[in-house]
């Protein structure tokens, strides 16, 4: 499987710090070794995953797509207006 970035959570990435990088790295890893793990979604965003995770005591959401092919990630941000800006991009 092949794991793909979008320009808005390489945006977010580069915006964390070196600690949480490693972090979502690993939430990233996990996502990858099981990609239903994530909460599906519903209505406009059907078809999106989202995986909760902890980032320095901070729950961030990780949303992505998956198919037999490939993982894309579309963002990555804290629970902040993370689902209207999805719809924008989806």
């Amino acid at each position: 499987m092949k794991v793909l970035q979008t320009r808005t959570f390489a945006r977010n990435k580069k915006k964390l710090h070196e600690n949480q990088i490693r972090e979502l790295d690993r939430a990233i890893q996990e996502i990858f070794k099981k990609p239903a793990s994530g909460e599906p979604k519903k209505g406009d965003l059907q078809g999106v995953y989202v995986y909760k995770c902890k980032i320095t005591n901070q729950l961030y959401l990780i949303a992505y797509q998956f198919d037999d092919v490939r993982l894309t990630l579309l963002t990555v941000a804290q629970h902040e207006n993370v689902y209207r800006d999805l719809k924008k991009t989806v």
